[in-house]
């Protein structure tokens, strides 16, 4: 898979939970780290998530906010 997107980090599904229409997907990226993503339960089924699989999280966003 190739995509222009430059922040793609690597890791391993440690949690899938599907709501009606939307699910939550957890991404341990190491050093305790986890990125949590909402995608449809259509995507998490197409994508044969699962608990164990290796993935990448993609990031895309026109802002970052910063606060202290």
């Amino acid at each position: 898979m190739k995509l222009s997107a430059r922040n793609q980090i690597k890791g391993r599904i440690v949690d899938v939970r599907r709501g009606q229409t939307t699910g939550h997907v957890k991404i341990d990226i190491g050093n305790g780290v986890v990125i949590s993503s909402s995608i449809t339960n259509e995507a998490i089924d197409e994508l044969g998530l699962i608990v164990g699989d290796q993935a990448i999280a993609v990031i895309k966003a026109s802002d970052v906010m910063v606060a202290k």
